[in-house]
């Protein structure tokens, strides 16, 4: 159980916006949102930090508006780090179980998942989370938690995350600068689908697919652990774009059009609904179709699902998914678009929000807020888990980035 009244704190560096989501522990151990705020960011692109200075004034604004609200003094977070750069693979280690009478111990985990690590990835990339998923004692395979098991060979695999070593570092410095320290840093798509998913979802096997403004990130979980793990360089953002070139009118317009009039089916659009761009921006003249308007947001919400499909495909998973697929992410704002993941995914589709919670909870139910409330949902998880348990500490500090939701 965590500590009385302890502060928790999510910061979602977006694209578009940064967000904080602040929550307090009650004397029961539960978790209280206390606090939200977010900031316009315009010094992020596809997730990499382009413009220092401006993002280190987005975070600061977002969490002194967190912190007004919240009625405390944040001075650290844990944060998440987006974009194309993040990549997953999953890697194998073996060693010897150490004991004389052959029984497996938490200790041969921690070495087997160890050894799993010892692979090569590229100079300006940096491992940021070791996820264990299976283990195979003497060549029983399928084990979830060896421990207490008798055997010689113990082995085990891993899902590697790796993400872009200088955009990790220009990330971390801008939270730095902004006078926050870093508690831990996730890849987006883990953090989102810690909020939005049940333990049956990832058991029986889902997709989470969190769409952001200029970047949708997907994890696949299977029997309870990522399987998975992959960003894909757009987003919602490109529907404004595409609404704004098909209207020949401004980016500010076409996004306001696309959030007032947008629709992810065309076909669900009356042909005599019409949308007067005058009543929008009095500079602006011209009524166009709303059918129109909807016919491009379908088409790039098609090619988005299309290239999630494509991913599934590499790993086998394509429309074997029981559990379906979850959409998050401001993006899964659009009205009907899980009737298009449905049809191109050929899964059941669900729009996820932040659950489970208390609080301020009617400001946070939102899927925008997803990655947010999950990052600071780990924060809350890690504390409890290596403050309660010696052992699980000592897994955190030898292996780097390993969640106990994972661990036996």
């Amino acid at each position: 159980m965590a500590k009385k009244e302890e502060i928790f704190v999510g910061l979602d560096i977006g694209s578009f916006k940064i967000t904080t989501v602040v929550g307090k522990t009650d004397e029961e151990g539960e978790l209280n949102i206390i606090g939200v705020g977010t900031s316009f960011n315009t010094g992020v692109r596809k997730g990499i930090v382009n413009e220092i200075e401006e993002t280190v004034s987005g975070i600061s604004e977002s969490m002194e508006t967190a912190e007004r609200m919240a009625g405390v003094q944040l001075d650290s977070a844990t944060i998440n780090i987006n974009g194309s750069h993040i990549s997953s693979f999953n890697s194998k280690g073996v060693v010897a179980v150490g004991k004389a009478n052959q029984e497996v111990t938490y200790e041969d985990t921690i070495r087997v998942d160890e050894a799993a690590q010892a692979v090569q990835i590229p100079t300006n990339k940096e491992i940021l989370h070791v996820i264990p998923r299976v283990y195979s004692v003497d060549g029983q395979e399928g084990v979830k938690d060896p421990i207490g098991m008798t055997g010689i060979r113990l082995e085990g695999e891993v899902q590697i995350v790796t993400v872009s070593e200088p955009a990790a570092k220009n990330l971390k410095k801008c939270v730095s600068q902004a006078g926050i320290q870093v508690e831990d840093i996730i890849a987006s798509p883990l953090a989102a689908s810690k909020a939005v998913t049940s333990k049956r979802e990832k058991e029986l096997g889902c997709v989470v697919i969190d769409i952001g403004s200029s970047t949708t990130g997907l994890i696949v979980y299977e029997d309870e652990r990522p399987l998975y793990v992959s960003v894909l360089p757009v987003g919602s953002a490109h529907i404004t774009n595409d609404i704004a070139i098909g209207l020949r009118t401004s980016i500010d317009v076409a996004e306001k059009v696309k959030l007032k009039y947008g629709t992810s089916l065309h076909k669900t659009v009356p042909e005599r609904e019409k949308i007067d761009l005058s009543e929008i921006d009095m500079n602006e003249e011209g009524i166009i179709p709303r059918r129109h308007v909807a016919e491009i947001i379908e088409a790039r919400l098609s090619e988005i699902f299309t290239l999630i499909k494509n991913e599934l495909r590499k790993i086998n998973r394509d429309g074997q998914l029981p559990a379906g697929a979850v959409l998050t992410g401001g993006g899964a704002k659009l009205e009907d678009i899980d009737q298009v993941a449905k049809n191109i995914l050929k899964l059941p589709c669900v729009i996820g929000k932040p659950h489970n919670l208390k609080g301020m909870v009617d400001k946070i139910y939102d899927p925008r807020f997803s990655t947010a409330v999950g990052l600071m949902l780990y924060q809350l998880e890690e504390t409890e888990h290596t403050g309660g348990s010696k052992q699980v500490g000592l897994a955190f500090s030898k292996i780097k980035k390993v969640f106990k939701t994972f661990m036996p």
